[in-house]
């Protein structure tokens, strides 16, 4: 059994719509797309477009969730109750910005995922997994540290963008060659692994998001986190979003790589 694990990405919808033209030696028997419920609208609508485009060439894609990342988060936060980490910013005891073990990635990507292919392969709660899963990864050359072997004894983790020696930028070009639409970046809209220049784009184009994340993490901030005993930001600058000048900060520097592309979601939230 071969299952694509999909963010809607850049790579993983390449990687996807490439499986669907026969470019790789065989097709992944369905995908899967995990939904943390706070996905901002261009992700979800590039999903269903993805979703409808790739089930006419012969490849299932199926959604399934944990539920909502965002309102978990506030609901535990409200009710001092334990929650799921997300990879918040915290003051460190040298008063420097420190980033907290994040849990969000095994609970509401990976487990999901798993969770839905056990489901569709009819199995029950607790019981063991007899089949042998191939997953589809979306994982690029420039990106090769996000490589890892499979968690589990059922399941071996297959790479076809470094079997091609493909690369994000060639990824795009793919995308462009065969006439379709480049995909949005793939995280929540809190993420604090967004960059200064993403932050700044959803600020700008996407306000009602950008409101959200602000909202969210004064929530956060207000009520605390039982888990954490400091103030979480979203931000490394340990500043609140809404006073944050990210034109300022981004003038005269190049864009922050590390935050742009290797913390990115996809590939690191193994989706």
């Amino acid at each position: 059994m071969q299952v694509l694990s999909l963010g809607a990405g850049v790579q993983s919808t390449t990687m996807l719509l490439m499986a669907a033209h026969s470019e790789f030696d065989s097709k992944p028997d369905f995908a899967v797309f995990a939904d943390t419920g706070w996905e901002p609208a261009g992700v979800m609508y590039h999903f269903f477009w993805l979703k409808a485009k790739v089930k006419k060439m012969g490849i299932p894609v199926h959604i399934a969730t944990r539920g909502d990342i965002r309102e978990d988060l506030l609901r535990a936060s409200k009710e001092q109750s334990r929650s799921v980490n997300m990879p918040f910013f915290v003051k460190g005891s040298d008063g420097r910005a420190s980033i907290i073990r994040r849990q969000c990635t095994e609970e509401y990507k990976i487990n999901v995922v798993n969770n839905k292919i056990r489901e569709l392969l009819g199995y029950q709660k607790g019981e063991r997994m007899k089949h042998q899963i191939t997953k589809w990864m979306g994982i690029s050359t420039d990106e090769f540290q996000r490589m890892k072997p499979g968690r589990h004894k059922w399941e071996t983790m297959y790479y076809p963008l470094i079997e091609k020696n493909m690369s994000r930028g060639d990824c795009l070009l793919w995308m462009n060659e065969n006439g379709y639409p480049r995909p949005p970046k793939s995280s929540c809209i809190g993420c604090p692994f967004h960059n200064d220049k993403m932050w700044l784009d959803m600020q700008e184009s996407d306000p009602e998001s950008f409101r959200q994340a602000v909202e969210f993490e004064r929530e956060i901030q207000k009520n605390g986190l039982r888990q954490l005993n400091n103030v979480p930001f979203l931000h490394r600058s340990l500043i609140p979003l809404d006073q944050i000048d990210f034109k300022a900060r981004l003038e005269g520097k190049q864009m922050d790589l590390i935050n742009d592309f290797i913390n990115e979601c996809e590939g690191m939230c193994g989706v």
